[in-house]
């Protein structure tokens, strides 16, 4: 098996992998936040902002999965 093959077998799963670990922790982050608000209103702010900055690095780190299969489908 060349090695090539192997990459353009593995680079989509791996960044399938990535986007589905991503939609299932926003969907956590998400609902997490949504009952910490249910729970207490007058925080709502402060969730709103912890949610914001944790869903920004779940995101960042879809989008360095694909950069990097971006850059190793380059050398294919």
């Amino acid at each position: 098996m060349d090695y090539k093959f192997a990459l353009a077998i593995a680079l989509p799963i791996g960044l399938a992998l990535a986007a589905i670990g991503s939609t299932w922790g926003l969907g956590r982050t998400v609902s997490s936040a949504m009952d910490a608000t249910a729970r207490q209103p007058e925080a709502a702010t402060k969730i709103l902002i912890n949610m914001t900055i944790g869903c920004a690095f779940i995101e960042a780190i879809t989008i360095y999965v694909l950069v990097f299969a971006f850059v190793v489908a380059g050398k294919l």
